[in-house]
């Protein structure tokens, strides 16, 4: 059976892709063109990375070796968890916390990877290569395309091209390290979570969505002088329980008090429907 060219528009979040076939009323996205697809993987793959360099920096400035630091890119590939890591080792925190406290950053990639296994159909023997390069950034590239065939070329173009320059700038990074001495007075380890934060921000549309990254750099900021390194990054994902369960108590109760008060008022127009009757 041959596979559709272009797919349905769903009305969730964005670049969702509808499971069935599109009814009558259903609107179809216009083809992308592939050139455009590749313009902007490449605009996102080469931004985001060239801020290698910068882990690389950091890495060897908190006492990782040259090997270490490039097993890390090359087999973990999340700039968000490497840079959790090294900056909580750096700041000498336990190795298991820091442990830790990178790969709840990481687990983010699972949930983006439910999404895209659907949008994707890859064939099962890509699928575990592929999965290695499911990330921000290849998910904010891969999402909003419009037809199966774009978004398997933004997904590929994007995440090759930000493992390749990720690694080797991770390397230059890790070896020019001692040439620049004082790595810290340099602020590149801001480098990688501010590309991380600029590319999420547009990502916050609803109101829940804001004042749960709100909250959680709240909890982070506020716990961090008090806390060993890597701690407040794991206490700052108690953000979102926190805010569901406020949110669902603020829609309940209105509707709580009203539905009790409807039963109270027909009992008591009942009552005086039987005193008039008696």
């Amino acid at each position: 059976m041959a596979e559709p060219t272009a797919l349905p528009e769903s009305t969730g979040a964005p670049g969702a892709i509808a499971a069935g076939p599109p009814g009558p009323a259903a609107e179809v996205r216009p083809d992308k063109p592939d050139a455009a697809v590749v313009r902007d993987a490449l605009g996102v793959g080469i931004a985001v990375g060239l801020s290698g360099f910068a882990f690389g920096v950091t890495s060897a400035g908190s006492g990782l070796s040259l090997l270490q630091t490039c097993v890390l890119s090359l087999l973990v590939f999340t700039g968000a968890s490497q840079f959790a890591l090294v900056g909580a080792l750096a700041a000498g925190g336990n190795p298991y916390t820091a442990a830790a406290g990178a790969f709840f950053l990481g687990v983010r990639n699972a949930f983006y990877g439910l999404r895209l296994s659907q949008l994707l159909a890859l064939p099962r023997a890509v699928r575990p290569f592929a999965a290695h390069w499911v990330i921000d950034e290849t998910t904010a590239v891969t999402l909003p395309q419009p037809t199966r065939r774009a978004a398997r070329i933004g997904f590929t173009v994007t995440g090759l091209t930000l493992y390749v320059l990720w690694n080797l700038t991770t390397l230059v990074g890790a070896l020019g390290a001692e040439a620049l001495g004082d790595t810290d007075a340099w602020g590149l380890d801001a480098a990688s979570p501010a590309v991380f934060l600029a590319l999420l921000a547009p990502m916050l549309k609803s109101t829940t969505e804001r004042v749960t990254a709100g909250l959680a750099v709240v909890l982070a900021l506020t716990l961090l002088p008090v806390l060993p390194a890597g701690v407040p990054v794991l206490l700052s994902a108690l953000a979102a329980p926190v805010v569901l369960f406020l949110m669902g108590r603020t829609k309940e109760g209105p509707g709580t008090e009203k539905d009790s008060a409807t039963p109270r008022k027909e009992s008591a127009t009942q009552r005086k429907k039987g005193e008039r009757l008696s």
